[in-house]
């Protein structure tokens, strides 16, 4: 049998009373009849008593003898609530109960929602009690809490959210662990674009050559005992120019090359103080607050004029670089050209020339003097090409380089697709009459400006050893500007620099819609520096009058040309007509991407970046992630990869298409 449910008051460490046996006894005993509101029972007063005749004698003797056996079974705390609140507040309720008991009793068992179930004191809690039911007995007196139906409903609540909680949190620990990893991926790549040369790229202090206190403190020495030294010179003062002169070479001695206080020797110390007594007897005679300031200023304007010569050494140096030919291409070169003389010419065809002027099939046009990096270009497009039978490459060459050039794709033929090897030199229409470049290379101007002119010495500008190139000269440069007039028959063509390295299939270039523009090439005015005023002259009216200074550059090396709107719009004439208002490089300087903005201005469809990366020959900071996802990658820059002055971390991007197992690349020494 289920107990009853109803209101207990619990005595802490005892049993409780049941809330229907004390209403039970109320009504029993009591003679005022018992009201229930809800919340508490009520007991009638006098009036309602009255009404039963002759009954208030009884009525009084029943409500003592009740009170009597009340005191047995309550303490005298509740006995006293019931007293004072039947008495003098009349309907007795459960708020009276909570007010005045002390913090040892609690109510538990409410069944309403009504009413509160807990007194809210310091040592209250709910707890679950469980009925025990003895034989022969009832079991009014127990009760078994269960939650009502409203705390379910808010305990379920209360879960969802801590569990909505608990994920939150979860998720913005992911998040935080996303941001460290970002964090550290940004770190690697920054340390993959540090400057060479450092010993430890972890170090900010290395970034500051002054960061150690030593070796800045002995650099300070090293500059007062300079200026100390040219007033004691000045001033005659012999000894002590001597002196100073012997403390100065000791102390550069000791210096050396170190950075951090951790290079010096053990002895520098030492160093470091007599050089400071020699620099405090040199104040106290020579100290002048005039003329110090003066030399100091003067040691500033020498250094500063020392690093701007050192800055154009630099550059120099790395143009002289970037145009010289390693000795292992150059031998390559020689021997392919010696073997490709002594065969026999029905042997120096290649296959499947039926396929040169078949427009339905994909070209390329790739104009190079270098056999080795047009082997890359060749080769990986070939590997990475879905069909390559439907691939057919037209190279174009100088006279020096054509036999070198024919033997090593006789040697290694590119698979099922097609190759075809041409001279420039056997281009009889491209002569000085029709072509304004050959014309202009021709004249006594430019052959003063690249002949007469002398070498160029240390002292030279920048912009003027740049330009200065050979490959400037060459007419396989200009050429791009010519292809119609190269291959006639055929309507779209993709036109490839020998410094860049296929990664994809590049077929569905022919599929773009150029929307009636000639050529389709990446845009790369991304940064400032890419955009026309940057390669024009706009104080030339000219310039000024035709072009916005601020037009988007586009990218030379990987271009789809539409030969068909080509001819429409006469690129070639567009061409001929700003090189020869050009004769005096008055419009630009010297190169071909200038002219190339000029003719093909308002002509350019811009391809996804996707397809054409840039910025390897010169650039530490290209993303990985960008190079790995590119159709074709350029070596653009002085850096190239053939080069020992490329970067380390670009080159295997180059590498991996090379054949250095190949018998001619191993006796030319030319190693991975």
């Amino acid at each position: 049998m289920a107990p009853k449910r109803g209101i207990q008051f619990v005595k802490n460490g005892s049993k409780g009373i049941h809330f229907p046996v004390l209403r039970f006894l109320l009504f029993c005993v009591l003679v005022p009849t018992v009201f229930f509101f809800g919340r508490g029972f009520h007991v009638a007063d006098q009036d309602d008593i009255s009404a039963v005749p002759n009954t208030q004698p009884i009525a009084k003797w029943r409500e003592w003898h009740a009170l009597q056996d009340l005191k047995s079974i309550f303490s005298k705390e509740v006995f006293d609530v019931i007293v004072s609140s039947t008495d003098d507040m009349g309907p007795l309720s459960l708020d009276n109960f909570r007010k005045n008991l002390s913090a040892s009793w609690r109510v538990v068992g409410l069944e309403t929602s009504n009413v509160a179930v807990e007194v809210k004191q310091p040592t209250t809690h709910v707890r679950q009690e469980k009925p025990k039911v003895k034989e022969g007995k009832s079991s009014e007196g127990l009760a078994k809490w269960t939650d009502s139906p409203a705390r379910q409903v808010r305990r379920q609540l209360i879960e969802k959210r801590r569990e909505k909680r608990a994920a939150e949190l979860l998720k913005m620990d992911n998040e935080v662990i996303v941001k460290l990893e970002n964090a550290a991926i940004d770190r690697s790549r920054s340390v993959e674009s540090a400057v060479l040369g450092k010993y430890n790229i972890w170090r900010k202090e290395v970034e500051n050559e002054n960061a150690d206190s030593s070796v800045r403190f002995m650099r300070d020495q090293i500059i007062m005992a300079r200026v100390y030294a040219s007033i004691a010179e000045m001033k005659d003062m012999l000894e002590l120019y001597q002196e100073l002169q012997f403390r100065l070479k000791e102390s550069q001695h000791a210096l050396g090359d170190a950075i951090t206080d951790s290079d010096l020797h053990h002895s520098t110390r030492e160093q470091i103080k007599a050089m400071g007594q020699v620099l405090s007897k040199a104040r106290g005679q020579l100290y002048d607050c005039k003329l110090v300031p003066v030399k100091l200023r003067a040691m500033l304007q020498t250094a500063d004029e020392q690093v701007r010569s050192l800055k154009k050494q630099s550059t120099f140096l790395s143009q002289l670089a970037a145009k010289t030919i390693p000795n292992g291409i150059h031998c390559l070169s020689m021997r392919l050209t010696i073997d490709y003389y002594l065969l026999p010419p029905e042997k120096r065809k290649f296959p499947r020339s039926e396929n040169l002027e078949n427009p339905s099939l994909y070209h390329y046009a790739l104009f190079s003097d270098n056999v080795l990096a047009a082997s890359v270009v060749v080769n990986s497009a070939v590997i990475n090409a879905k069909d390559p039978s439907k691939h057919v490459f037209h190279l174009v060459t100088d006279k020096l380089n054509f036999g070198a050039m024919n033997m090593w794709f006789l040697l290694n033929p590119p698979g099922k697709a097609t190759i075809h090897v041409e001279n420039v030199d056997d281009f009889k229409w491209l002569n000085s009459s029709y072509c304004p470049v050959l014309r202009q290379l021709e004249s006594s101007k430019m052959k003063d400006y690249y002949f007469k002119a002398g070498h160029p010495t240390l002292t030279s500008g920048a912009s003027n050893m740049k330009y200065r190139n050979p490959k400037y000269l060459s007419m396989l440069n200009h050429l791009r500007f010519y292809l119609p007039e190269v291959y006639p028959k055929l309507d779209k063509i993709l036109f490839l620099d020998d410094d860049i390295v296929v990664q994809k299939d590049l077929t569905g270039l022919w599929e773009v819609d150029l929307q009636g523009k000639v050529n389709g090439a990446v845009e790369t005015c991304g940064e400032s520096f890419h955009r026309f005023d940057k390669y024009l002259n706009f104080s030339n009216p000219h310039i000024a009058r035709n072009f916005d200074p601020n037009a988007c550059g586009w990218a030379y090396g990987m271009n789809v040309f539409d030969l068909k709107e080509w001819k429409k719009k006469d690129i070639t004439g567009i061409y001929h007509k700003w090189q020869n208002m050009n004769e005096d490089r008055v419009l630009w300087k010297l190169g071909t991407l200038p002219p190339g903005l000029m003719t093909f201005y308002g002509l350019t469809h811009p391809l996804n970046k996707s397809w054409h990366v840039l910025g390897l020959g010169y650039s530490p900071t290209v993303d990985r992630s960008v190079i790995e996802n590119a159709a074709v990658v350029h070596y653009n820059g002085n850096m190239k990869p053939w080069l020992e002055i490329a970067m380390s971390k670009y080159r295997p991007y180059w590498t991996k298409y090379v054949k250095y197992n190949h018998p001619y690349l191993k006796n030319c020494k030319l190693l991975e």
